[in-house]
């Protein structure tokens, strides 16, 4: 009898231990010193009835906002190059921990190519290149061989292991013979033309189509206020709505094509852009939303697009790490300033620039960027460089269809919260200060108090 009552005793002491450790929120770190990695913790933080002097977060599942497409990257034909060199279990390896929401995967669910050549590919490329002198209006010359060495393989292992992944196309010039100078550097699209490149357009959404690769959106041009790239164009808010309006929107719709048109896809301090383009009742019908890049401007210009024309969608399509970087300063700007800063100002993804680069920052062009420190250096070692960490914190956790919802910024705890599809909340917090933070999470009328060192991020998931 008495080893029953031992034995009874020791299950029923179990049994308390496993419930005194048992969470009600689970949360992954990343702390600027990288000492933690996206590491999942084990700090017991349950909801009860909280009553201190801390700063509180309130998140309100109540107030919602827009709907999540996807965080990730853009697969620039140089990151695709990089990956398709690896050895075959190593790329898989690697493209598992990308794109699968499985054991250690971060579910990158949105990325972006180049159509044609970026300046992160090793050299420049369109899809209709002509000796001088030669045009070809009817696009029969289209071909995307360019892209079949490595990039659609990349693409369709990428699809092999998320079906649903978003894919956006941009170019960053259309064939030279189409261009004022002839060259793919700078230069305009010829009016001539207009109806031209929008074939080149359907002839590149259905060639990929072919190869079982959906293109859910593209925009129009890759930063249109930045001709002095390698390749580039330059192209003015009024020439894309004629362009839209006149070619583009009407042979999508004849064509039966549904990818998504989205606009602009450069600096915030140009919200003017889009706008002009919004405004033109005769383009808005064939547009989805616009996008932004950050290297100029303020974040807060998408909620400005937004409050002007809130039936459209707003989206972040690029912001790079400049090489070799800073990991802590790099780590809380990029994710106070875009994963929560856009999306708090209305955007449906974000993605970081280039997924993928050697030590040397390329392949590139000649002309391209130099210093554009990739998610990942591959050498063909594959080290994780800070916009891995950044994206990760929300791609892991905030799956496709999520919606933002309410919270409260407090102090230097910048914030953002999300209702996934499955019925999970997800607050992806970051400490902008330098000192250690102790606060409050509330949801639902009961709190949880939680602790991030100076500059760290973490992810709250319950």
């Amino acid at each position: 009898m008495k080893r029953y009552i031992i034995c009874a005793v020791a299950m029923a002491l179990s049994a308390c231990s496993a419930k005194k450790t048992s969470s009600d929120v689970s949360f992954w770190l990343t702390k600027g010193d990288r000492s933690a990695l996206l590491a999942k913790q084990d700090a017991v933080m349950n909801f009860t009835e909280v009553d201190n002097a801390n700063p509180t977060i309130t998140v309100d599942a109540s107030k919602k906002f827009q709907s999540i497409d996807g965080f990730g990257y853009t697969l620039t034909g140089g990151s695709a190059g990089l990956i398709h060199a690896m050895a075959p279990a190593a790329q898989d390896s690697l493209l598992q921990n990308l794109f699968s929401t499985e054991k250690d995967g971060i579910g990158v669910s949105y990325i972006r190519v180049s159509i044609g050549a970026s300046d992160m590919s090793a050299d420049t490329f369109t899809y209709n290149d002509l000796p001088a002198g030669q045009t070809d209006v009817e696009q029969a010359k289209f071909s995307i061989s360019k892209d079949m060495g490595a990039l659609v393989p990349v693409l369709k292992k990428i699809i092999a292991i998320q079906p649903n992944i978003k894919i956006l196309g941009s170019p960053w010039s259309p064939p030279t013979w189409m261009k004022t100078n002839n060259n793919f550097k700078g230069g305009s699209l010829k009016p001539e033309y207009y109806q031209s490149y929008a074939k080149y357009f359907v002839k590149y959404i259905e060639a990929m189509k072919a190869q079982g690769i959906t293109i859910d959106a593209i925009t129009i041009q890759n930063e249109p206020l930045h001709p002095g790239n390698v390749p580039s164009m330059y192209m003015e808010a009024k020439d894309q709505a004629i362009f839209i309006k006149t070619a583009l929107g009407p042979l999508f719709k004849s064509s039966g094509i549904k990818t998504k048109i989205i606009l602009y896809d450069h600096n915030a301090d140009r919200p003017d852009y889009p706008l002009d383009i919004l405004n033109d009742p005769e383009a808005k019908p064939y547009i989805d939303g616009s996008a932004f890049h950050l290297y100029a401007g303020k974040i807060s210009a998408l909620t400005a697009v937004h409050n002007v024309h809130p039936d459209k969608n707003l989206y972040f399509t690029e912001q790079w790490v400049g090489g070799p970087g800073k990991f802590d300063e790099d780590l809380k700007w990029h994710v106070s300033t875009l994963i929560i800063g856009a999306t708090r100002n209305w955007s449906r993804n974000v993605l970081e620039w280039n997924l993928a680069a050697d030590p040397s920052y390329g392949p590139h062009t000649k002309g391209g960027c130099v210093t554009c420190l990739g998610a990942l250096t591959i050498s063909p070692e594959v080290s994780k460089n800070v916009a891995y960490y950044v994206i990760g914190h929300a791609s892991k956790f905030v799956s496709p269809g999520s919606k933002r919802i309410a919270s409260d910024i407090t102090g230097d705890l910048q914030n953002v919260a999300f209702e996934t599809p499955e019925g999970k909340t997800v607050l992806i917090v970051a400490n902008v200060n330098s000192e250690e933070q102790t606060f409050n999470i509330r949801s639902k009328g009961k709190a949880v108090t939680a602790v991030l060192a100076g500059g760290a991020v973490g992810t709250f998931v319950w």
